[in-house]
């Protein structure tokens, strides 16, 4: 019983741990900068050692891996074989395909925007100068695009070989707008212009 006790105990002080470095992590990338941060300055803000984190993480490439499994958390995105992560609310409000369905889902998203702004800023700025990162970033483009090319073959609306480029054109207006909320601070969360982004997305994904 004390072995098992002991083992719990240094289970939930791993997991501790590395939720800490993720948290430190991603302050100082924020407040420094990806690049300039570097391993010993997360192991100092954390308060351990770098034989510490890289106990947790090889790079800082698979720290910010692990960031993005929270972001996909956060976006309610979920572990899927065939692409990597999903949303099923998405793929239900694209199936449907129309504004009454895909109108609520951008505006769930758009409440989420001040949770998920640190690690857009993030992943945004180390995909700039990091071939890995933007890879990932790349990939997770390609995860939200899969539901929505799923959506479309469920109402099977549009022709396969179209159907991804209207979900990349969909999700380029999404990215494109939640970067100028982030660099200017322009109030898309409500209002006319998420009635405006939503009908685009009904033109491009839906049953118009």
């Amino acid at each position: 019983m004390y072995s098992v006790r002991m083992a719990n105990l240094r289970a939930l002080q791993k997991e501790n741990t590395r939720r800490r470095i993720l948290e430190e992590a991603l302050r100082l990338f924020q407040e420094q900068g990806y690049v300039p941060t570097t391993i010993d300055d997360i192991a100092t803000a954390v308060g351990t050692t770098r034989v510490t984190f890289y106990a947790h993480f090889p790079n800082k490439s698979e720290l910010m891996r692990a960031l993005i499994g929270e972001l996909n958390a956060l976006l309610e995105r979920n572990p899927s074989p065939q692409h990597g992560s999903t949303a099923a609310k998405l793929v239900d409000a694209v199936r449907i395909g129309t504004f009454e369905a895909i109108r609520p889902w951008l505006g769930a998203q758009a409440e989420r925007w001040p949770l998920i702004k640190p690690y857009i800023v993030v992943s945004m700025e180390a995909s700039a100068i990091d071939s890995e990162m933007r890879d990932l970033t790349l990939a997770w483009f390609d995860e939200v695009i899969g539901d929505m090319v799923d959506g479309m073959a469920q109402a099977h609306r549009f022709s396969p070989e179209d159907r991804a480029f209207r979900g990349y054109l969909a999700m380029e207006l999404l990215n494109s707008t939640n970067l100028r909320w982030i660099r200017e601070g322009w109030d898309f969360r409500s209002g006319i212009q998420l009635d405006t982004l939503a009908l685009a997305w009904v033109n491009l994904l839906g049953a118009s």
